[in-house]
């Protein structure tokens, strides 16, 4: 099955774009769910009730997804809540809190990623900088709950039984180890979906130097999360022929930046209807365009270790940033992680085996990639023979 999610500033078109795509990937014969955490449900409004056959469209509700799983941690820990004296909150009082949203459009990527009967599940995400920080959040707890509860821990896991059964109680620990497990497992499986080969990122942008700004930094964030942006939707593009001077100043303007983004990644240009889409017959429309329909993802591309030690006596780690200019970047080594920053964005991620045993002796970008230069240490190397 193929993941696509759809993303771009805010105000880009993100919705219109996902519903026209998925209504031509469905009009093309795929068994397309169309998935969305918007409030108010827009896309019920854009694709039709019932929808084109082929398409479902789904709505992620956060608030309610929010009150099930703080109902359901609350009954977990109802013998540890006890006994501090706590009261319980009714599923009626709670309201969801922020970061509700982007877990419940997580474990519903999940979820649908799972679904059999299906062959593209396409996503609106929220807006770009959102959707880094979103796609981001797996892989960043996982390892905050490794730092917090670490493997060590499951030494002591045979005892608590034992103990819980000489306090009359259960332990705390036994309940707050158990819970942390079962949050792990699920960040893991939900991880998977979002680094799978069969997951791609396409953004949406109306082209304009704003744009530009703005997909410049959020490529940066997905590149440091190793998330490849196979395509770009430049959307709304006004006509280029017309006799107007200010639609023929906007038209040269849109096709100066469609063209540098093409320079870099495949363009899908999306024709600007002259009105706002409202319904099914302007999204059939716009489901005509050429492109629209995904292909097969390609794969990722690893962060590479090239081998100079015959040349230059050091090992080179290639990470791929595209747009990134020199002052926007900041490495720190500690210990066997290497905290990587790009822009707004930052990333702490393990050094691969042969790395660990070298120290950093400098880094240096060009083309869109960062160097960093690796020094084996004599005191950790492996001696030749």
């Amino acid at each position: 099955m193929h993941t696509l999610l759809i993303t771009g500033p805010g105000g880009a078109g993100r919705t219109t774009v996902a519903a026209a795509t998925a209504l031509a990937a469905a009009r093309h014969g795929q068994r397309v769910l169309l998935l969305s955490g918007d409030i108010g449900d827009p896309l019920t409004a854009l694709v039709g009730d019932p929808a084109a056959p082929g398409l479902r469209v789904a709505r992620v509700d956060s608030g309610e997804e929010f009150r099930d799983e703080l109902v359901a941690l609350q009954q977990r820990g109802s013998a540890l809540l006890g006994m501090v004296g706590a009261r319980p909150l009714g599923a009626e009082e709670i309201t969801e809190l922020p970061g509700a949203e982007e877990f419940a459009l997580l474990r519903a990527l999940r979820r649908a990623a799972a679904a059999p009967g299906t062959d593209l599940v396409v996503v609106d995400m929220p807006p770009l900088h959102r959707t880094v920080a979103t796609l981001a959040l797996p892989a960043q707890l996982r390892r905050y709950l490794t730092r917090l509860l670490p493997a060590e821990r499951q030494a002591a896991r045979a005892l608590r039984p034992v103990l819980a059964q000489l306090a009359g109680v259960p332990m705390p620990a036994q309940w707050l180890y158990e819970t942390a497990a079962r949050w792990d497992e699920e960040l893991a499986a939900v991880q998977a979906v979002v680094e799978a080969d069969t997951t791609e990122l396409r953004l949406v942008a109306e082209p304009g130097p704003a744009a530009a700004d703005a997909l410049r930094l959020g490529r940066l964030g997905l590149a440091l999360q190793q998330l490849p942006v196979s395509a770009l939707v430049a959307n709304r593009t006004v006509p280029t022929e017309s006799a107007d001077p200010w639609l023929a100043g906007l038209a040269a303007q849109q096709q100066k930046y469609a063209a540098e983004w093409a320079a870099e990644l495949p363009v899908v240009a999306l024709a600007h209807l002259g009105r706002d889409p409202r319904g099914p017959q302007d999204l059939e429309l716009l489901a005509d365009t050429d492109g629209l329909v995904p292909g097969a993802p390609a794969p990722r591309r690893a962060w590479a270790v090239e081998d100079r030690l015959a040349e230059d006596g050091v090992l080179v780690w290639v990470v791929p940033l595209p747009g990134a200019h020199k002052s926007d970047l900041d490495l720190v080594r500690r210990g066997d992680e290497l905290l990587l920053t790009a822009g707004p964005h930052r990333r702490i991620v393990p050094l691969p085996a042969a790395l660990r045993r070298c120290t950093v002796s400098g880094a240096a970008l060009a083309e869109g990639e960062l160097r960093i230069r690796f020094t084996p240490d004599p005191g950790l190397w492996p001696r030749a023979r």
